[in-house]
């Protein structure tokens, strides 16, 4: 879906490099830019080459969220405690909609490296203390229309088989050099930002790579141009109308949904320690 810019872009109001912890820069946390960006509430690029000191993520807890992995490079080993284990290949996704609590973790297969996403979707009151519920699609389910991969969302002719809480999209895009692209956002969708992991666009104003850009709230259209081979992800939806209300590894809509997940979260630790799976 290649067509001409616009005269006038809609503007780019914050860009971040965001801050970066060894292999992880982060870009959004629920206290930050997820206040602007919601249900989009945290945004992790994770990029590194195992180490003894870093062989993936440790097991650990989610209440209250979805979290959605995308895999660019390498392939990632997972297991959830409802029950599933095998392997997120390159061009995977992983959706846990961890609602009431899960624990999960992952690692990577062999010495490559790793690169990807991963994004926190604030859940609505309905389905914040839901039960849990994973789901991992192969490369070959996730939907492609013209230069973008459908990870979440319905955009043009491709749907995602992933269940969205709310109405939004997020797509993985590669634009070559100098191509030209523009992404019109469905109706409401007045959140928007692209976060790009390799090359520059130029989406008004310049955006590198390790860099999120968020947009004006508006309905309008969103024009790109790739300087050098270019990959982003890009999140559009209808804002997330709740407070967010935190904890460690949970944001749910209240005090009272939050303690429902903690305790879920403590319940399920407990199991998994008596079980020796956790130390």
């Amino acid at each position: 879906m290649t067509t001409n810019l616009a005269t006038e872009a809609r503007a780019i109001v914050y860009r971040t490099g965001g801050s970066t912890h060894g292999p992880i820069t982060r870009l959004v946390s629920p206290g930050d830019l997820g206040e602007f960006l919601k249900p989009f509430v945290f945004l992790d690029l994770f990029d590194f080459k195992p180490t003894a000191e870093h062989r993936g993520f440790g097991m650990h807890p989610h209440s209250g969220i979805a979290t959605l992995t995308f895999m660019i490079e390498g392939d990632v080993g997972y297991e959830d405690t409802t029950g599933q284990k095998g392997v997120l290949p390159v061009g995977g996704v992983e959706w846990m909609r961890a609602g009431s609590g899960v624990w999960h973790t992952g690692a990577p297969v062999s010495d490559a490296r790793v690169l990807g996403f991963q994004l926190w979707v604030a859940l609505p009151a309905s389905e914040e203390n839901a039960p849990a519920q994973s789901l991992y699609l192969a490369p070959s389910q996730v939907p492609r229309e013209g230069p973008a991969r459908v990870l979440l969302g319905r955009y043009g002719a491709a749907q995602s088989a992933i269940p969205a809480p709310a109405s939004m999209n997020y797509l993985a895009v590669v634009l070559k050099d100098g191509e030209r692209w523009r992404y019109t956002p469905p109706a409401g969708h007045t959140v928007a930002w692209v976060a790009v992991n390799a090359g520059r666009l130029d989406a008004g104003e310049p955006v590198g790579a390790g860099e999120l850009a968020m947009f004006e709230e508006s309905g309008e259209a969103i024009d790109f141009v790739a300087h050098g081979k270019t990959s982003f992800v890009l999140g559009s939806a209808v804002k997330h109308p709740h407070e967010l209300v935190m904890g460690y590894y949970s944001v749910h809509t209240s005090k009272a949904a939050l303690a429902q997940g903690e305790a879920e979260i403590q319940r399920i630790g407990t199991r998994l320690r008596q079980e020796g799976r956790l130390t």
